[in-house]
């Protein structure tokens, strides 16, 4: 079963998904999706790492996520926002590549028999990018959500805490 949870920034949306995925199993997998770009981040890495307790186990995947998934598992992909970066920067930001790769992997995932939890952003809800390749990301982000949307099972919008169940 694929889970969708998005939303905004600070949205309570990997408190959520946390939650969500102990009630499911009592051994639950984080799948870390990112890079650690600078020290600001490692910090922000450690904060999520220190919210799991012992029943955790982390996986750290940059881009082909349905490799690491094994069968009969409950897993947490957070979050699609940096997965995407992964493939935006080493396509050299090709938007038509990356939604390829990206949707490849999705379709990957819904033939993997596990509770798939899949964070992500709604960054179009927020500050219009002020540059092309940011405009181009977006616009991307956008895109995979509604992928990730259609093929979830059930789909979740995160606000101020709160969700909204949206499918």
């Amino acid at each position: 079963m694929i889970y969708y949870i998005t939303g905004g920034e600070r949205s309570g949306k990997s408190k959520y998904a946390q939650e969500l995925a102990e009630s499911l199993s009592n051994t639950p997998y984080y799948l870390a999706t990112s890079r650690i770009w600078d020290e600001d981040f490692q910090k922000r890495v450690d904060r999520h790492i220190s919210d799991r307790d012992e029943r955790w186990t982390t996986i750290e995947e940059e881009k082909d996520i349905s490799k690491v998934i094994s069968e009969n598992t409950t897993v947490v992909i957070d979050c699609v926002t940096l997965w995407l970066t992964n493939f935006y920067l080493d396509t050299k930001n090709d938007v038509n590549k990356s939604l390829k790769l990206a949707k490849d992997q999705i379709e990957l995932l819904t033939n993997i028999n596990a509770n798939i939890i899949i964070i992500s952003n709604e960054i179009g809800m927020g500050l219009h990018a002020q540059t092309e390749v940011g405009r181009k990301f977006t616009e991307l982000q956008g895109w995979v959500n509604q992928f990730i949307a259609q093929k979830a099972d059930k789909a979740t919008f995160m606000v101020s805490g709160l969700p909204l169940t949206l499918k």
